[in-house]
This record gives C-alpha cells, structure tokens and sequence, in this order.
C-alpha cells in the first residue's frame, strides 16, 4: 500500500474493518473496529533529467520508473497532467524533472519502435541533489532513407482522457505524446464526444512546438521554427456522427471543419459520400479508420472470398465509395491485419487504386501509446509547417508510404520491367512485359533472446492486442522473418532475413502476363503501398472472383 499526504511529516491513517451492513452496525458496535496507523510522510525531490538523442542533442523520451516492488512512479493514480493516468510510462524532455521519494528505482527508457530500450538504476538519498542522464540509442534512422514517419489517428478527448472526456487534454499535452515516440508528424482528430470543446483547437494549420517552451503557434504564422520538431495538426474523424453505422471516417489536411448547413453533429449526413465529397472538394486527402471492424469472416486466408457482415465501424461503405472514386485510403496497423487487407486487395484487383495508411487510434483501440501503428512516407526532405505537412498527406494519398508498428521497414521499393521501362507516379508502364525485377532495402529488429513476453505475444490469439507486430512474424525459434511478394494480394514468393536491424538488399524476379499490382510485407508488421505494372497500358483487371466477391459485398451491405 502506498499512502500520500499533501504535507510532509507526521501524519495518522485509520483503518476501519467492518464484518455487517450499516444498520447492524448501529445496534452492535462490536461488527466494526478501528485501528490507528501512524506514519512519516517523507518529502519526495525533484530529480532533473537529462536526455539526449542518438546525435547528441536533446530530445523527449519516454520513461517507465518502478521500485523494487514493481510500483509505478509518478503513481499512476496521483498524476497531473501532462502525465497521463491510464500509461504506466511518462515523457520527459531533456532539461525537465520528475518529483520521486528517495529510494532505488529501475529506470526503462527509450523513444518508440526505432529506438532500443534501455535500463538504468536510480538511487536517491534523502540528502543532496539528485539527476540523472540518459543517452538514447536508436537501431534504425528511416529518415537516412528518406522516409518520415506518422500517427494518422489519434484523440485528445473521449475514451481513457482524464476525467473530462468531453474536454479531453490540450495540444501540448499530444505534442509531447508524439515527440516522445519520435513520429514526425501526429494529426489529432477531433470526433463526438469532444467534438464542441476541442473544435477550438482547429485551425486549418499545422501546430509546431518551441522546444525551449513547449508554446504552440500556427506555422502559417511562423514557418522558421526548429527543423528537428516534430508536426501536429487538428482534423476529423467522423465518429459519433449520424453516418457513423457506415464506418467511421478519417478526414485529413481540412481547411474547413463544420459541414454546411450543419450547426450540430445530428445536422450531418447520414451517410458517408457527402462528406467525403465535401472534404475532397476543400483538398482534404480522406479515408476509412480501423477498417477491419465489422469485415471480420473466421479465416485469416488472403484473399479470402468469405463474405463480412459490414455490421461495424470500419470500412463498411468503402466498398461502394471506392467506385465513385471519393474515397483515398484504408487505415490499418490497429485491428486484425486479415480484415483489414482483404477488402483492400479485392478492390485493388478490380482498377480501384486506394492506399493504406499506419494508425493507432488513440488512447480507444489501445491506450499505451501513440504511433504503434505507423505511415512512413518518402519525401525529399523533412515535412516543415504546412507545406512540409501537406507534401507528407500527398504521399499518403500517392502511395509513395509503406505501413507498420516501427519494428520493420521496406524502403525503395523498385519494379523494372524487363523492358527497363521507369517507374512513374508507382505505376510500370511495360511494353509486350513478362517479367519485372523487384528490389528493396529491408530491416527488422527482434529481441535475440524469446522472453516471456514476447513469447506472450507470438503466441496470443489473433484477435488480442497488439495484432500488428513482429514478434508474430518471427519463424520458429530463430531471429528469422519472411518476406512476402505479393502480386494481386496472393504471396507469390519468400525470403528470409535475419531481424536483427541491420539492412537486407532483396530482389525477386517474377514472371507477370497481365497488367497487375505488386507489394511487399513482413506479415503483420509491415507493407508497401502497391506498384502497378500495365502490360500494354491495359487497365488491372486481375481477378473475376475478386470483381465477384465485391458485388456480393455491395449487396450484403445495402441489404
């Protein structure tokens, strides 16, 4: 039991131990008896923290502080923002402190997926003052290769927010969430329950933080701050809306946030083309989140030709919006990889070109952090304010992305025909083509020893958290995983790497007869968006049954 005062010194706590109901209590005073603890409540410090980046330079990190009981530090209980009550870890940056009692604490710190975590021990004496320095280790930098990672979804109200969820927590609150995981870029998605307070926070710019203050400002204001921070911006998801039976929405890039004609959330449509027509129209880059609610069948088989019951909050009306080409993009990396994927491919191979997008859903679908599920786009330099955030969305919308939780990575991606035809805006255009040559550049990291715990997440079920990682990639006892070609959503051919961080050059030969689409994934960690080879500039028409198994899917949906 852990017991706080306001005050230091001398306090008393009573016990009381109580055997009936209250109304015995009254007439027998014996059922109940109560007993006087005393104790010292001892002063805790402030501890400053130093934390530096993999250069050198100061950074945020998140730190998870226990005691030799296993007792979390600040309690959890107790926290004040901007610490978090329902995550066990807490973020700091580097110049900041954490008030702790004296004693020994194990210290476990790092800064998302790219980074190795590390242990330190802390001893604080009741005397003198006490600081600590930790040096952050990474064992892969995606912006080498030109790739910037973010959480395309996360919340600032509702579900585990505080004790306000209508209100949820402010922006700098989230900022120093997605600096502490080291994502490039977050966008904060203001939904139904917070909808009327956080509305405020909206402005159709990016939000960039002053390292030194942790003050926000619009960039469009002031585009010459520090090129290292990270980007946070306000949009919506289209949750708690009254289309939201047809799956929840993820609007990005908004300028505007009130839908005409629609003073309250029950004024909207009910249903999903509107809106996304009226997001498009204003340049907004739009799409389904957690798709795979509701598109659960009982096969992980991909594809598979089972039919959904699109009775959830996923991508339900995507498979109608798609053909009238409204819709740009399918979130993934936060429920079952299988539901996900499927719709996915089946549209792929009828011509609808669509791209995935990593989400977390937070603090809903998981509330341990933000960015367990990624978007790591390519792009020429670091997104900056609001150019650099919208160059990141069009590579969203592009494809010029590949998706996962940050434990691998598929970067340039390249198919040649044999022709030697260029690749252009992800498309091959290959002449009288029957063969492509695809490359890429592959990394993952597992742990080198099986523990318990990721014992316990190989072997877990599917259907439990967290469903994308890859720890369930992980072949046999090895520090081995696959990696899959996919061509027109069917694994074609295998590789096997060493996940041990270093970097893999692949190549794979295939032999292609009709115009198709091809991808790589580490399954269910990480997967490109696709490349499309048109063999004599003919459209992707590359299988009946999926064209079959979609025109089902409309009428189960609309009936």
């Amino acid at each position: 039991m852990q017991i706080y005062s306001r005050d230091q010194g001398k306090r008393e706590a009573t016990f009381r131990a109580q055997t009936s109901a209250g109304s015995l209590t009254e007439q027998y005073p014996f059922f109940y008896s109560m007993l006087p603890v005393l104790f010292d409540c001892r002063p805790a410090k402030d501890v400053s923290v130093r934390i530096h980046d993999e250069d050198g330079l100061p950074t945020t990190a998140s730190l998870l502080i226990t005691d030799s009981l296993g007792r979390v530090y600040p309690a959890q209980g107790k926290r004040a923002l901007p610490d978090l009550w329902f995550e066990r870890h807490i973020y700091r940056k580097d110049g900041e402190a954490i008030r702790l009692p004296a004693g020994t604490f194990d210290v476990d710190y790092g800064r998302g997926p790219e980074y190795l975590r590390e242990k330190k021990t802390l001893a604080i004496g009741d005397a003198g003052v006490a600081s600590m320095k930790l040096e952050l280790k990474r064992w892969v930098k995606p912006s080498d290769f030109g790739y910037y990672s973010g959480d395309t979804h996360i919340h600032a109200a509702g579900c585990a927010h505080y004790d306000s969820p209508s209100e949820g927590v402010t922006p700098d609150v989230m900022y120093r969430q997605v600096q502490g995981e080291a994502l490039d870029l977050g966008d904060v998605l203001t939904w139904g329950p917070g909808f009327y307070y956080q509305r405020q926070f909206f402005s159709g710019h990016v939000r960039q933080f002053a390292s030194s203050t942790m003050k926000h400002m619009d960039m469009s204001l002031n585009p010459s701050m520090t090129q290292g921070a990270a980007l946070l911006r306000y949009d919506l998801e289209i949750s708690g809306f009254p289309s939201s039976h047809c799956g929840h929405l993820v609007l990005l890039r908004l300028t505007k946030q009130n839908f005409p004609g629609a003073p309250t959330l029950d004024d909207w449509p009910s249903w999903n083309i509107p809106i996304l027509k009226w997001a498009k129209a204003q340049g907004a880059v739009v799409g389904y989140a957690h798709s795979g609610f509701g598109l659960v069948v009982d096969t992980q088989e991909l594809p598979n030709y089972l039919m959904p019951r699109f009775d959830g909050i996923g991508a339900n009306e995507y498979i109608v919006d798609v053909t009238h080409r409204v819709v740009n993009f399918v979130s993934t990396c936060d429920t079952l990889p299988h539901a996900e994927l499927n719709i996915w491919y089946h549209t792929l191979n009828c011509g609808f070109r669509t791209t995935l997008a990593g989400e977390t859903d937070f603090p809903c679908l998981t509330d341990v952090r933000v960015g367990d599920g990624r978007s790591y786009v390519k792009l020429d330099k670091r997104p900056i304010g609001d150019a650099g955030y919208s160059d990141w969305i069009s590579g969203i919308r592009a494809g010029r992305s590949y998706v996962g939780d940050g434990r691998s990575h598929i970067f340039n991606l390249k198919v040649v025909s044999e022709s030697g035809s260029p690749v252009s805006n992800w498309r091959v255009n290959a002449v009288g083509c029957s063969g492509v040559r695809v490359t890429a550049q592959i990394c993952a990291r597992l742990e080198p020893e099986i523990t318990d715990v990721t014992k316990r997440i190989a072997n877990s079920p599917l259907q439990e958290k967290p469903q994308w990682h890859l720890e369930r990639a992980r072949i046999g006892q090895t520090r081995k995983v696959p990696v899959e070609l996919i061509v027109n959503g069917v694994a074609v051919q295998q590789s096997e790497i060493q996940a041990d961080g270093a970097l893999h050059e692949l190549e794979f030969s295939q032999k292609i007869d009709r115009s198709s689409w091809i991808a790589l994934r580490v399954m269910p960690s990480s997967h490109t968006n696709p490349i499309e080879v048109l063999v004599d500039n003919a459209p992707i028409r590359a299988s009946q049954a999926s064209a079959q198994w979609c025109r089902k899917s409309r009428r189960r949906l609309l009936g």
